[in-house]
């Protein structure tokens, strides 16, 4: 066959414009776009041997070959797949038949967005080649043995050459590329196995780059979980973590419906966020039949799951053009939602299973657990069951989950108590647990800054309301009084005493009693109903935004000898009683994280022991 020039259509020749001026964001991926190519022309003729008993060459070893020539600014990248034959060298590489450029055209046309909005919905990766290359030359002999080879030239611009190529040209696909001249990075060995090892790696046959075998690490993801050794499993993850450390856990699942999707996701020993690093990035990338379409995909997984490394590989997402813009957003979604539910079961299995394990991953990636709750509404059920606490019922270090919680809740108790605070020690002490302890009730401590944020977004967990015992409004059910003998202010003095107190510091609160909720103190403060809670304003403050205005409740201990006393002096001496009825007040709202100036508390000290000592 002579050489024959033939003229591209039209619709290739504008595609081929689209291609170079506007398609990728990155030039390197035209070599993850042949090398895809390549894997599947291996794997189509890998099928075609099963069914067939003719086969040029058939003893050809199933592989890709690439080599470089920093001289001659050269790429090359051969396969020994299934070949073309001359009529299907125009077809696929020359005319509209199969490469999907019409349809894209057309719809490109009727998109707002442009190219980048469809890209990857229509099968033109080859012509990816012509953002890099001068000129193309593609030599291919078909599978079929009476099949002669072709050569196919092309610079790109309007049109190709087609001729017939040396008789001993062996099966499979060559493709030779010569370089733009501010592309003749291409042709350099050290930034093509660069490339070669960022996108093809788990390429499904052997790459054999400038004479080495290249991909030696297997996509053990596409394997079932009981052919994979727990040596590989951590070996997999130092290899795509780049660390020393073995995994704390993995995830390894396979899943057909309603997506095709084959998962190898890894917790790491180290909380990067928590040594410094600032925010973590995404370290979980997405293959489409063991081929990179992007190793930090965006939306992939929600947030709070960043600490996650690993692999996502579905065949149902498109394999071609432009792998770095994912278009289908409702296909990506589904694979977050099906990845989120499975590694959440994961984390109940491990709780349950092996409890060590999760209390060291509850000790390193608790902050994303409870992320999760404030940000993710569809999860936060699930992901309740994951928080642990310690509480008044166990050891100090020793953690509960709100499940083991309700299952020890009293016959009469119908809500989930918490009280938030610094420290056990600070919270073991505190005047809120006496109406608790006396009616056996247990206590969740929540010492983390953000965990006020985190019940307010569960509000509920197993239908029992969470609900914090230094609300004024919290109902608690009766309890016999077990000292009715011990001495009390009579009815009238307590309500006398609280409308003083109300009187005297006028529109500081919202409302002065006496109350059996508070036995082990004076007084305590309780946060009102409109009152936002102080790990909140503490927050807005931080923030710089306006912290509204706190009016909260004062309730007295009536049995106190300091409260009874209190009593007595504001009927004999209203300046001793009102310093010290000051000094009750603020010590109760310095407890409770409610006083803005503790200095007033200082100076209200020195002001009552002068006025003592004077005495």
């Amino acid at each position: 066959m002579e050489k024959n020039t033939h003229q591209f259509q039209t619709e290739v020749r504008q595609l081929l414009d689209i291609v170079i001026h506007a398609f990728y964001s990155d030039r390197e991926v035209f070599v993850r776009e042949l090398v895809s190519n390549a894997s599947d022309a291996l794997e189509k003729l890998r099928l075609r041997q099963l069914t067939e008993s003719a086969v040029h060459e058939p003893e050809r070893d199933l592989r890709i070959s690439i080599t470089t020539d920093e001289e001659a600014h050269t790429l090359c990248i051969q396969d020994a797949g299934i070949g073309m034959t001359q009529d299907e060298v125009v077809e696929y590489l020359g005319t509209i038949a199969h490469s999907g450029t019409k349809k894209f055209l057309e719809a490109m046309k009727e998109s707002q967005g442009g190219a980048q909005d469809l890209i990857g919905q229509f099968g033109v990766g080859f012509y990816s080649v012509f953002m890099a290359a001068d000129k193309v030359e593609v030599t291919t002999r078909s599978w079929q043995p009476e099949a002669k080879a072709v050569k196919w030239t092309s610079d790109g611009q309007e049109g190709y050459e087609l001729e017939e190529a040396p008789a001993d040209t062996p099966r499979g696909t060559s493709i030779l590329i010569h370089l733009k001249e501010d592309a003749q990075i291409f042709s350099r060995a050290e930034h093509v196995r660069y490339v070669l090892n960022k996108y093809s790696n788990f390429v499904g046959f052997p790459i054999d780059f400038n004479g080495e075998h290249l991909n030696t690490v297997q996509a053990i993801w596409m394997k079932n979980k009981k052919d994979v050794t727990a040596e590989e499993y951590e070996g997999f993850f130092k290899f795509i973590s780049h660390s020393e450390e073995a995994p704390l856990t993995h995830m390894h699942f396979s899943a057909d419906a309603p997506i095709v999707l084959n998962a190898l996701l890894y917790v790491p020993t180290e909380n990067p966020e928590a040594m410094g690093f600032g925010r973590c990035e995404p370290e979980v990338s997405l293959y489409c039949r063991k081929v990179l379409i992007d190793s930090k995909p965006e939306k992939l997984l929600p947030e709070w799951l960043r600490f996650l490394v690993g692999v996502v590989d579905s065949e149902d997402l498109p394999l071609n053009i432009s792998r770095e813009m994912l278009q289908d957003n409702s296909l990506l979604r589904k694979i977050s939602g099906i990845i989120t539910n499975r590694f959440i079961k994961h984390l109940e299995g491990l709780a349950k299973t092996e409890p060590e394990s999760y209390e060291k991953f509850w000790a390193t990636f608790s902050r994303y657990i409870k992320e999760g709750v404030v940000t993710s509404w569809e999860h936060k059920a699930q992901l309740g069951k994951l928080l642990r606490f310690q509480s008044t019922f166990t050891e100090e270090g020793k953690l509960t989950s709100l499940a083991d919680y309700v299952g020890r809740m009293k016959e009469n108790q119908k809500d989930i108590y918490v009280l938030y605070g610094p420290n056990r020690s600070q919270l073991e002490h505190s005047p809120y647990l006496d109406a608790l302890k006396a009616r056996g009730f247990e206590v969740l401590f929540l010492m983390d800054g953000g965990d006020q944020f985190v019940m307010d977004a569960l509000m509920k967990f197993d239908d029992k309301d969470i609900k914090s015992i230094d609300r004024a409004d919290l109902e608690l059910p009766e309890v016999a009084d077990a000292t009715p003998d011990a001495p009390c202010l009579e009815a009238a003095e307590a309500e006398g005493l609280a409308t003083w107190v109300g009187d005297t510091f006028k529109d500081r609160f919202s409302k002065v009693s006496t109350s059996d909720r508070v036995t082990s103190a004076p007084a305590i403060a309780l946060q009102g109903a409109g009152d936002v809670a102080p790990e909140v304003r503490a927050y807005l403050k931080a923030m710089g935004q306006e912290v509204p205005e706190s009016h909260p409740e004062i309730a007295f201990n009536p049995r106190n000898p300091v409260v009874m006393k209190l009593a007595e002096l504001r009927k004999t001496d209203t300046e001793l009683a009102t310093l010290l009825a000051d000094q009750l007040v603020n010590t109760a709202l310095l407890r409770a994280g409610m006083l803005e100036d503790p200095s007033t508390l200082a100076e209200n000290s020195q002001q009552l022991l002068e006025k003592l000592l004077a005495r």
